[in-house]
């Protein structure tokens, strides 16, 4: 049976990227991306996720967050996509709402092969914390396309675009959460087969 685990390490002329992940681990995160809000929204997906990851990033934070941002999520997508390993024995699907104060997020997700995002967080202001809002969108999109999954995430009420952003990535984590979650069938859960 595959550990569910990958390292790898993303490099181009705009960052260098190593990645470890465990998916079935204890949500513990070692996040250094050079951007303390994607930090903090990638811890996030760790702790509620129950997955460990270890990302660490040199990026050209003199030019954006753009490389940065779109590249963590690369490698962090292609290392769960990796770990999962034949897509054979695990959920498939998870879904979950999430709140933080008066925000609430919804996040649907589907491990099923064929990267799709469709992503509505409405928020508000240019940046959080050094990280573009447009990018914020983007790393989900980005997360998604690597990890070879639909993902549909909706925040649906909320005022402070800090609390959106994070009750996103909140119910992403635990969707994540369920839709990795080992089950007693060894077999692809599709009824193609194939994932």
């Amino acid at each position: 049976m595959n550990d569910r685990t990958c390292k790898l390490e993303r490099k181009s002329r705009e960052t260098q990227i190593e990645v470890s992940i465990k998916l079935d681990g204890a949500g513990d995160a070692a996040v250094t991306t050079g951007i303390g809000f994607l930090d903090h929204l990638l811890c996030a997906i760790a702790r509620h996720s129950g997955i460990d990851f270890q990302l660490r990033c040199t990026g050209d934070l003199e030019i954006d967050d753009h490389h940065t941002a779109e590249d963590c999520a690369l490698a962090l997508g292609s290392a769960i996509d990796n770990a999962l390993g034949e897509r054979k024995g695990f959920a498939r699907f998870g879904y979950a709402y999430a709140p933080l104060d008066e925000s609430l997020a919804r996040a649907v997700i589907d491990f099923s092969g064929r990267p799709f995002a469709a992503i509505s967080l409405d928020l508000r202001r240019d940046a959080v914390g050094g990280l573009a809002c447009e990018n914020i969108t983007h790393v989900l999109s980005s997360l998604a396309t690597a990890m070879r999954a639909t993902l549909h995430v909706d925040v649906l009420r909320g005022e402070n675009d800090h609390h959106r952003a994070e009750a996103a990535f909140k119910a992403i984590a635990l969707a994540l959460r369920q839709a990795i979650a080992r089950t007693s069938d060894s077999s692809v859960p599709s009824t193609k087969g194939v994932l």
